[in-house]
């Protein structure tokens, strides 16, 4: 089992489990149809978004291949959940995971996705001896790939139209990072 100690900090930031008084900061972004654009489900209504609180209220520790990390992105200067970041195990063997994040938009363009995500990566890698970290995105959403890249993650693939999502067809972008690479950057 692998189970962080929570909050992690960053310069701005406090990552931590999710909890009941979220409910309106993770409603307020999650039912927006921007956030919704280049993921799998439509905007949520409140109903559907306490019912996915739920879900990443149990999402606090690794038991399982397929468990999910979901993590509240709390800027700690104003006390406000402003997002989430996410990372679900891929392998015990393969040591790899999948990361993800959600910010609401009042709040991009001001690095936080990137401090979020980067402190993500360094407890997957220093923590939890990852040797992969993955993401995949929507081949159209230019704004996550270059935090992606901000993060130094490598572009490995362009899945074109692979995936039929929300009445059509839409390509994927995979981005990954290796131990030794998180380490190289750790280094300069």
């Amino acid at each position: 089992m692998f189970k962080p100690v929570f909050p992690i900090r960053t310069e701005r930031l406090d990552l931590r489990p999710f909890r009941d008084e979220d409910l309106g900061a993770l409603y307020a972004y999650q039912s927006l149809p921007e956030v919704a654009r280049f993921l799998y489900w439509e905007p949520r209504s409140l109903e559907e978004a306490r019912s996915f609180l739920r879900e990443k209220q149990a999402a606090t520790c690794w038991d399982r291949e397929g468990d999910w990390l979901a993590l509240a992105v709390e800027w700690r200067e104003r006390g406000e959940v402003i997002g989430e970041v996410n990372l679900q195990w891929g392998s015990r063997r393969d040591r790899n995971a999948e990361i993800g994040y959600i910010l609401n938009p009042a709040y991009h363009g001001k690095g936080f996705a990137t401090e979020a995500a980067r402190a993500v990566l360094r407890m997957a890698f220093e923590d939890a001896g990852l040797h992969r970290v993955a993401a995949r995105l929507d081949a159209r959403n230019d704004a996550s790939a270059r935090v992606l890249e901000r993060l130094g993650m490598r572009r490995e693939a362009l899945l074109l139209e692979n995936e039929f999502v929300k009445g059509e067809w839409a390509s994927e972008l995979v981005y990954a990072m290796l131990r030794r690479e998180w380490d190289a950057l750790a280094d300069t």
